[in-house]
């Protein structure tokens, strides 16, 4: 790319499109609120008195604190170390397809385009063509038709239209909708694993703590139809990079792909399904 992505770049731009976000549901109840943050609370206190937290330590905290609304970096921040655990909550009962973190760099609104065909791509793009299809069902099998299939995903150098400097808006962004069988497809290149901005306070976070910041390949999607539940989740490469070790921990067995080489020899190809849960 003819300009570099910085970590405030991509997390102004994060927080920009979270600010955009449209937010429902009844005005929060005290009682929870009061319940809710007087256990982080304690548990935080817990924390300073296990590890002894001298003042110093406290104020590089506040610090950080500061720093990270001054970056733009709580939706990553919260999205890389947070989210996982409240998907996990929030889709205990799940019966169908298994979902994992949406991430910062969902952006509503991307094009529809017909089931089969190509997803915007710079004539040039990098990577390796990758035909991804399957089909959407209810949880007895039932074809789902008009199912509504929403995929985004990093180019081969991990970096995100909307979020990176020098990429074409909607570049590998797309929307498909299931015909009467249920089926879906759609042509694009394998991302990359990538690094989470490193340059700004999550990266200052991760260095002080020894982490390491990678993120393995994926492709985003979800997955919606008229009377069933989202599914919102992300599906990784059998054998790629940080399968086994992400810093976001959002990687399922459940969600690991296998591709073989596709059926007209360009490329890879590869098959996942969607049982969606009643709404």
């Amino acid at each position: 790319m003819s300009e570099t992505a910085t970590a405030a770049g991509s997390g102004a731009n994060a927080t920009a499109t979270f600010a955009r976000k449209e937010r429902t549901g009844a005005a929060a109840d005290p009682a929870r609120v009061s319940a809710i943050a007087t256990d982080t609370l304690q548990a935080l206190h817990e924390i300073i008195r296990k590890h002894e937290l001298t003042y110093a330590e406290y104020d590089a905290l506040k610090a950080w604190l500061i720093q990270v609304g001054a970056d733009g970096e709580w939706p990553l921040f919260l999205d890389v170390f947070v989210e996982h655990v409240v998907e996990e909550v929030a889709n205990a009962d799940r019966r169908g397809a298994v979902g994992t973190i949406e991430g910062p760099y969902y952006v509503p609104g991307a094009p529809v385009i017909e089931s089969g065909s190509a997803m915007p791509m710079r004539p040039d793009e990098k990577g390796t063509p990758l035909l991804f299809q399957g089909t959407v069902t209810d949880l007895d099998g039932t074809p789902v038709a008009g199912a509504t299939v929403d995929l985004w995903h990093a180019d081969d150098e991990g970096y995100y239209s909307q979020f990176a400097p020098g990429i074409p808006e909607w570049n590998l962004r797309a929307v498909v909708h299931t015909g009467a069988d249920g089926r879906f497809a759609f042509h694009t290149m394998q991302p990359a694993p990538y690094q989470i901005p490193t340059d700004g306070s999550t990266g200052a976070f991760i260095t002080a703590a020894g982490w390491h910041p990678w993120r393995p390949a994926h492709l985003h999607l979800k997955v919606s139809a008229p009377g069933k539940q989202l599914v919102t989740t992300q599906l990784y490469f059998d054998g790629g990079d940080y399968v086994t070790d992400d810093v976001a921990q959002a990687v399922k067995p459940e969600l690991v792909l296998r591709p073989g080489p596709a059926a007209d020899g360009t490329g890879n190809e590869v098959t996942y399904d969607f049982a969606l849960d009643p709404a």
